[in-house]
């Protein structure tokens, strides 16, 4: 019975993000490439293209990079319909996987994904001082990976405290476990090195929004790891880091009422 109404309030809080959107045209534009063609990887040339769902007619809109999950072992484009309807612009990636690729190219992929979109944006009509960038487990890690080291956006030309805000969601926080696989380390060993993102805990100039599941139902220490990481964010100056634990909601079912906080957040 309780799974039943957490179900149907999803359903009325979609239903209503539809209708509020419902005044506007949406126009989705498919398969861009955000890398430069001088780039020689023909794996990167396929995996690195991105969606953009963007209003029609409209002018300075916000816009939400979201990067999909998968283990940064699978997955593809995702346009959440959470997020969809609600004035807003969403850009979508693909980026290189394991194991074809290898660590850290999934990281290089998403900084460039968000440094097309802060330079792009403005043709669509999209603000691009109010650009934001999720992403859900796989892309929850990418999201805090791009907040925390700033060398990856660097690379790209940009600023990570250019982003407004990131919405890690379920995302590790120390070394993603497709790194530790690809080193033969075992899954359940925490390793925190320079691709986990406590590592790289700085003061920001942005926002960041932790987010994850119960931690009874959740991927094994996710929310202690989002906890810790929260602390330690705090520790070093930042001055509050907010977490959500979505009670009632495991790994994979918090990403709707995940992406419906988000799109509440970003109206703020």
């Amino acid at each position: 019975m309780h799974n039943m109404k957490r179900l149907f309030t999803l359903m009325v809080m979609l239903a209503a993000v539809v209708m509020a959107g419902a005044q506007d045209r949406y126009t989705v534009k498919k398969d861009i490439p955000y890398v430069s063609n001088s780039d020689t990887s023909a794996y990167r040339k396929e995996r690195c293209k991105l969606d953009v769902y963007y209003p029609e007619g409209k002018k300075g809109f916000k816009t939400i990079v979201w990067f999909h999950g998968g283990g940064l072992e699978g997955g593809g484009k995702e346009l959440r319909p959470e997020l969809m309807n609600c004035g807003y612009a969403m850009v979508a990636p693909n980026y290189r996987l394991f194991p074809r690729g290898k660590c850290p190219d999934y990281v290089r992929d998403a900084a460039a994904a968000v440094a097309w979109t802060l330079r792009h944006i403005a043709e669509y009509g999209g603000d691009p001082s109010q650009v934001y960038v999720g992403g859900h487990s796989a892309g929850g890690y990418l999201t805090l990976m791009l907040a925390l080291d700033k060398s990856y956006l660097a690379e790209c030309g940009a600023d990570a405290d250019s982003v407004r805000g990131y919405f890690p969601v379920s995302g590790q926080c120390a070394t993603h476990y497709t790194i530790r696989k690809e080193r033969k380390i075992s899954y359940t060993l925490p390793i925190v090195d320079k691709y986990a993102p406590l590592n790289n805990a700085r003061k920001l100039g942005t926002s960041l929004t932790l987010i994850t599941g119960d931690r009874r139902l959740e991927q094994m220490s996710r929310y202690e790891e989002n906890l810790y990481l929260k602390s330690v964010l705090e520790g070093v100056g930042n001055k509050f880091i907010p977490i959500y634990e979505l009670n009632g909601f495991d790994h994979g079912s918090v990403l709707a009422p995940a992406g419906l906080l988000i799109r509440d957040l970003m109206r703020k």
